[in-house]
């Protein structure tokens, strides 16, 4: 264990094998980090903050303060839960949950990089890569293996399917279905291929998300009969999952697409 001697570390905090803790870092009550993890200078973490294994949490990165929400009672317990093998480059800011027992999570192998916010109840799953400045607010869920142009911003509420990739200063307030990409404020302009084909998926899957694609945005039938349409048919487990998505309705609604049937854009705008 490499602590700096400047840094302020709680006798309270539960401190993993072989992790270091640089110059003027501050680690808080109630801190659990797990082995291997390395606390830059001048980073923060605050409150109940549970870190696994091997991350990296970079210069001035403030993880667990309080959220920007009006309504949170600063007496609650609440946490920010990070997994494994992480990288939280400089200045990243992660807020805890707003509510009683509510946690801000973020899973494995995720790259955030400088001053990238991950609001209150965020959800982010694994292998994402996050640039920079990009700002999530509370309760944005993102899947895995997604890709965020720096300084894209996103609403409260909005879901980030997995292996999306977003351009880079655009700001969205509606779901993101997974495997599309959105070049277009909450427009999305067609099939990660490269994508998905960097991540493995097979010729087949692929052009079975295509097909799901082209039903609901390019069928002319809305979204309700597009998703009643594809229960008669058999699809490969990742056009499945895209339906699913497209099926479960949230608080924001869909992106609509680039150039698709009016009923269909209409009906995502609701």
């Amino acid at each position: 264990m490499n602590i700096h001697p400047t840094a302020i570390v709680s006798p309270k905090a539960r401190l993993g094998a072989n992790i270091e803790i640089g110059a003027r870092a501050i680690i808080e009550d109630d801190v659990t980090i797990g082995d291997d993890c390395k606390i830059q200078a001048n980073a923060v973490l605050t409150s109940r903050v549970t870190l696994g294994a091997r991350n990296l949490i970079g210069y001035g990165a403030i993880i667990g303060a309080a959220p920007q929400d009006f309504a949170h009672d600063e007496s609650i317990v609440s946490e920010v839960i990070i997994g494994d093998d992480n990288v939280l480059r400089e200045y990243v800011t992660i807020h805890r949950g707003t509510k009683a027992g509510t946690v801000t999570r973020i899973g494995n192998g995720n790259l955030l990089m400088v001053g990238v916010h991950a609001g209150h109840n965020t959800e982010i799953g694994d292998r994402n890569v996050i640039a920079n400045n990009c700002l999530l607010a509370g309760y944005v869920q993102l899947g895995d293996d997604v890709v965020l142009g720096g300084g894209a911003v996103f609403h409260q509420f909005i879901r980030i399917g997995n292996m999306a990739m977003v351009r880079g200063g655009t700001a969205w307030s509606k779901d993101i279905p997974p495997f599309t990409v959105g070049k277009i404020i909450n427009v999305v302009c067609g099939i990660n291929a490269i994508g998905m084909r960097r991540k493995g998926l097979s010729r087949e899957a692929r052009l079975d998300v295509k097909r799901a694609y082209n039903l609901v945005y390019r069928s002319g039938l809305n979204i309700t009969q597009a998703v009643e349409q594809s229960r008669t048919m058999t699809w490969q487990p990742e056009a499945a999952y895209f339906l699913d998505f497209v099926a479960t309705r949230s608080k924001r609604g869909l992106c609509a697409a680039r150039g698709a049937d009016a009923a269909v854009t209409a009906e995502a705008e609701d």
